[in-house]
Order: C-alpha cells, then sequence, then structure tokens
C-alpha cells in the first residue's frame, strides 16, 4: 500500500536526531554541541489538519528531518504541535505559535534574541502578526509553498491576512520558497504577496522550485528540492548568525 503524503519520506537526509519532547515542542539538538547559547528555528506546521489525524505532524518524516537539519546546522530546531484543526482556528493556533516562540527562546542552552520562525502550507496565514509587528529577538521568518490569502471557502478571521501586514513597519527578513507547479489559487495569493512585497520595498527572498508541487520537500525527490531546502536552511542560518 502507499503511504499517505504526508508520510513520505524528506527529501534530504540529515543525521537523525531524536527529539526531545516539552509539551506542545519537539526539540531538536545538535548532537555534542558545547559552547555558547545556540540560535533556534520553530518550525510551525501546516493545516488544518483533522483532529483525529495520527501520527500528528510533528511526528511526520518531512518534520523530524526539519528539525534533525537545523540541528545539523547548527540550531536548535523546534517542531510545534498546534491547534490549527479547522479554517475557524486561526485565532487559537496563533496564540499557540506566540506561546511555543516563547517557550522556546526560555529552553536551557538557548540565545534568546535569535530566533526565527518557518511556517508551511496553511500556516502561512499565521505569519500576519509576526510580519507586521515583528519584535527584536525575530531574526527572520521563513515560509515554504505558504498559504498567503485564504481560498474560497475558507472561513479565516480577516485579521489573518499577510498581504496587508506588509503595510505595516518593521518586517523582518523574509524568505519564501515557491512551488512552481503550485495550485494555481494558491500560486495567485503568492503572486499578490511578492508584488506587495515589491511596492513596500519589503526584504523578500524567494527561492524558485520550478517544477516543484505544493510540499515538493516530500514529493519531488529530484536536485532542484533538495537544493531549495538546502539554500533555505542556509539563508535562515545567515540571518541567525549575522
Amino acid at each position: 500500500m502507499d503511504l499517505p503524503p504526508y508520510l513520505q519520506p524528506f527529501v534530504l537526509a540529515p543525521p537523525e536526531i531524536q527529539p526531545e519532547r516539552d509539551g506542545a515542542l519537539d526539540v531538536y539538538r545538535p548532537a555534542g554541541k558545547t559552547g555558547g547559547p545556540l540560535p533556534v528555528i520553530v518550525f510551525v506546521p501546516g493545516g488544518p489538519v483533522p483532529p483525529d489525524l495520527r501520527p500528528r505532524p510533528r511526528e511526520w518524516p518531512v518534520f523530524r528531518g526539519y528539525g534533525s537539519l537545523a540541528a545539523s546546522s547548527g540550531a536548535v530546531g523546534v517542531v510545534v504541535d498546534h491547534p490549527l484543526r479547522s479554517t475557524t482556528d486561526y485565532p487559537l493556533a496563533a496564540d499557540a505559535i506566540t506561546a511555543a516562540a516563547d517557550r522556546a527562546r526560555g529552553l536551557p542552552g538557548v540565545d534568546s534574541g535569535r530566533v526565527a520562525l518557518w511556517f508551511f502550507s496553511g500556516a502561512g496565514l499565521l505569519t500576519t502578526g509576526w510580519i507586521g509587528a515583528a519584535p527584536d529577538w525575530l531574526r527572520c521568518v521563513a515560509t515554504s509553498y505558504p498559504v498567503l490569502v485564504p481560498p474560497p471557502g475558507w472561513e479565516v478571521d480577516p485579521r489573518f491576512r499577510p498581504v496587508e501586514s506588509l503595510a505595516a513597519a518593521g518586517s523582518p527578513p523574509l524568505l519564501l520558497t515557491r512551488a512552481g507547479r503550485e495550485d494555481p489559487g494558491l500560486a495567485a495569493g503568492v503572486a499578490d504577496f511578492v508584488a506587495e512585497a515589491g511596492r513596500r520595498g519589503a526584504d523578500l527572498d524567494v527561492i524558485d522550485v520550478p517544477h516543484g508541487r505544493h510540499s515538493f520537500d516530500v514529493l519531488d525527490h529530484d536536485p532542484s528540492s533538495r537544493a531549495a531546502v538546502t539554500q533555505a536552511m542556509a539563508w535562515t542560518m545567515r540571518k541567525l548568525n549575522r
């Protein structure tokens, strides 16, 4: 029997790290790392994900892969289990991400002033508050194949509009990894975001995966997918270490 897409293997094979479970957080630490406090990357899986789906996203190979990749890159990786179960849950999920970021900053061995947030798929709408009012400890916001405009039929609180949040001052450096074979409706929202970022002079970098599908990091095991993930992690680490 074929595995469902969310259980497909990650496109990279970093050294596997067994995470520590800390409530809603799975924490990936570099093996044998000593010295000063480390930056932290908080990964926010997409959604909505039905409440009865098992395993939960933080246990999927893709997020175990990202957590391990962060640790092998010299950061503490944190994958969040958040309550985005339906399109009406964005306010609840946003509060959970704020709490997770605060908790991640307080973890032993973490530099609380060097934090990155990395959002995937439907969690892209949760970037809104971080783009529009970034705290000084937030070094960057990364997104992979994000939803940046609610699709038709999604009952989403009108506060969650990343394109509109670009009008606010104080946006951190932004990274968008864009799938070339994205759903046309989602691609249109991404295009609106990129265009608005250009008009606003936002600090936005884009990594394109021309032949990649939504969730290319598990669906498309090819050099362009692997290169995109590698480049995105390198970009994030540069922002954290500057």
